[in-house]
């Protein structure tokens, strides 16, 4: 049974109403850069470069299509999830340097033990954190779906 990878219907409408490239914003470069790759067994999910593609993407102020809207609203969402992507990161940090400062009168090993446990517990307090300085919390439900339609899809031919 053979497959095919082809671009998805939300992708070809971003092709067809595309005016022009945006330059990304430093948060977006660096949350884009924070991702780690995705492997692909059923492309139902977006990666860096198909985020990339659809943040760098520029449409027109003054289209009346309401297709137009719907791509702005993607485009907003991606931009929320990929820039609330940094915190998640500070949080590790953060979570990372926590043991260093309570256990300062402890040896070295003392200090190693609880880095990684709260270094992850800190991971999920700044994507809490980033979510909600970013807006993703007060984003409806429509709009988070736009934003995690894949840009490709697995296409099966059919038997001969």
């Amino acid at each position: 049974m053979p497959k095919l990878v082809v671009p998805s219907d939300v992708t070809i409408a971003e092709e067809r109403h595309n005016v022009g490239k945006k330059k990304l914003t430093w948060m977006q470069s660096f949350g884009l850069l924070g991702m780690a790759p995705t492997l692909h067994l059923a492309y139902n999910r977006n990666d860096t470069s198909d985020m990339r593609a659809v943040l760098t993407k520029k449409y027109d102020d003054k289209a009346a299509d309401p297709i137009v809207e719907i791509l702005r609203t993607r485009q907003e969402s991606i931009r929320k999830q990929v820039v609330a992507h940094n915190f998640m990161w500070v949080g590790v940090a953060v979570g990372a340097a926590l043991p260093f400062w309570s256990f300062r009168k402890y040896d070295w090993k003392a200090k190693a033990i609880p880095i990684p446990f709260i270094a992850y517990g800190g991971s999920w307090v700044g994507r809490v954190i980033g979510d909600i300085a970013v807006g993703r919390t007060g984003e409806y439900s429509r709009d988070q779906f736009l934003g995690s339609l894949p840009a490709k899809q697995l296409y099966v031919l059919p038997e001969q």
